[in-house]
């Protein structure tokens, strides 16, 4: 995976932009070693041994620089597998710049987005599943979406896919062994040996399609909308979930004219509430209007709808038009019965017969932990393992589904007894598909675009 290494040294600050304590710069390229040497005259970087801290000034003939700690990692144990270098600067921002501009005049070049993970991928310390890990690890903000980053970069996800390498390649070798003795009539595996084999095949594949739901969910986290019609409590459910008064809470029918967007973790997985206008048929008020639609478009574009009703003034037939309504959209849904201290007993038996529904009091903090249990447990199916390969990534779903028809189309040849030269191709196809989620079959153009999307100096 060599064809596209560069082979210039290039340079990036590694920190976040702006002041701090301290702002790492980070140096990788064949003259990573010699360039630093000339502006650190505390030490010869080129005797040192890799892994190691240096203390000194980082000077030009005319100027301090400043004081740094330099940190020497040579070729191949490095992050990139090239001689690497992390200056340790004070964090102004014109101590950073100066520095940069000084290894810019001294032969470096200014790095490109995602270019260190890059050439850790192009020299083999990374495949491309573990190298966009990272940039998940790095756009982590949960306990779920960094555990899930982190089982990829440490190889989870590689293995899976190795192992169904392996057991293709096994396959192809046997049908292949198979026409080099084609004329004396050789059988080295029966075709029923074949099917099983790549029935697993299949099954193996279909559980990391399955589980990019989940990972979706812990990557993007899950829209949540709050429905409901006007003074049932939607903006007390709201502020009662985030334990803060983020809505406007009165009741005036309409207080709620847009829609309020906020972010409440729960059991590690992201969940943006959407507190709506009140949903009602006739309205005067053109504004009112407005958010009542903004609520009805939120409702069709969420992963849950929390159906908020006043179970006081509410009835059982009105109940089931709403479930029928839901139903009819395809509108994945939880009721919510607000005021169960005070309410309808006869309506709360009704909705305790009913496996979509929960009883509440939002103003009295009453059943809110069950909520959110009840909210996870629709959402993610109650399961939030990482421990297990989770696949969050959109290009290696989409590849994934690819190697589930090809894989399909080979357990058909093989039922229907095809020949074997054209079951190896088939197959080749199956690695194909595995190739390009691993990297093994790529291009710079599709390089480029993955790693673009990674932040620069990493």
């Amino acid at each position: 995976m060599l064809l596209f290494q560069e082979t210039d040294t290039i340079v990036a600050i590694s920190t976040p932009s702006g002041i701090g304590a301290i702002s790492l710069i980070r140096i990788s390229g064949v003259d990573s070693l010699g360039i630093v040497n000339t502006l650190f005259p505390s030490k010869n970087l080129l005797n040192v041994k890799s892994h190691t801290l240096h203390v000194g000034l980082l000077r030009t003939e005319n100027e301090i620089l400043d004081e740094v700690v330099v940190a020497v990692y040579k070729n191949p144990k490095s992050y990139t597998g090239e001689d690497t270098i992390e200056i340790s600067c004070h964090g102004s921002t014109y101590i950073q710049e100066r520095i940069i501009d000084t290894l810019v005049q001294n032969g470096c070049r200014l790095a490109k987005p995602g270019e260190f993970t890059q050439r850790a991928f192009l020299n083999g310390k990374l495949d491309l599943t573990q190298a966009e890990a990272v940039a998940d690890l790095i756009e982590s903000n949960t306990g779920a979406s960094k555990n899930a980053a982190l089982r990829n970069i440490r190889g989870g996800f590689k293995t899976d896919l190795s192992e169904l390498r392996q057991r293709l390649v096994y396959i192809s070798a046997m049908i292949e062994l198979e026409l080099d003795f084609a004329t004396e009539d050789v059988e080295f595996v029966d075709r029923s040996t074949i099917i099983n084999l790549v029935c697993d095949l299949i099954k193996s594949t279909n559980t990391l399609l399955n589980s990019f739901r989940l990972g979706n969910v812990i990557k993007n986290g899950v829209q949540v909308a709050i429905i409901g019609k006007p003074n049932t409590g939607k903006s007390t459910l709201l502020n009662a979930l985030l334990n803060e008064n983020r809505a406007i809470v009165s009741d005036i029918a309409g207080t709620t004219r847009d829609t309020i967007e906020e972010v409440l973790n729960i059991n590690g997985v992201l969940f943006r509430l959407i507190d709506t206008a009140g949903i009602r048929e006739h309205s005067s008020d053109i504004i009112e209007n407005l958010g009542i639609e903004k609520s009805y478009e939120k409702m069709k574009n969420a992963d849950l709808v929390l159906y908020l009703f006043d179970i006081v003034h509410s009835s059982i037939e009105e109940i089931e038009l709403r479930i029928k309504d839901f139903n009819n959209q395809g509108i994945k849904f939880l009721l919510v019965g607000n005021k169960m201290d005070i309410g309808n007993s006869q309506l709360q038996e009704y909705l305790n017969t009913l496996p979509n529904s929960i009883l509440i009091s939002a103003k009295n903090n009453l059943n809110l932990d069950a909520l959110k249990e009840k909210i996870v447990q629709l959402s993610v199916d109650g399961n939030i393992d990482t421990e297990s390969t989770v696949v969050t990534n959109v290009r290696h779903h989409e590849a994934l589904k690819q190697l589930s028809i090809a894989l399909n189309e080979v357990l058909q040849g093989v039922e229907n007894n095809i020949p074997g030269d054209l079951l190896s191709l088939d197959i080749r196809q199956c690695l194909y598909y595995l190739g390009l989620i691993t990297g093994e079959i790529t291009n710079e153009e599709q390089l480029d675009l993955i790693f673009s999307k990674f932040c620069i100096g990493k």
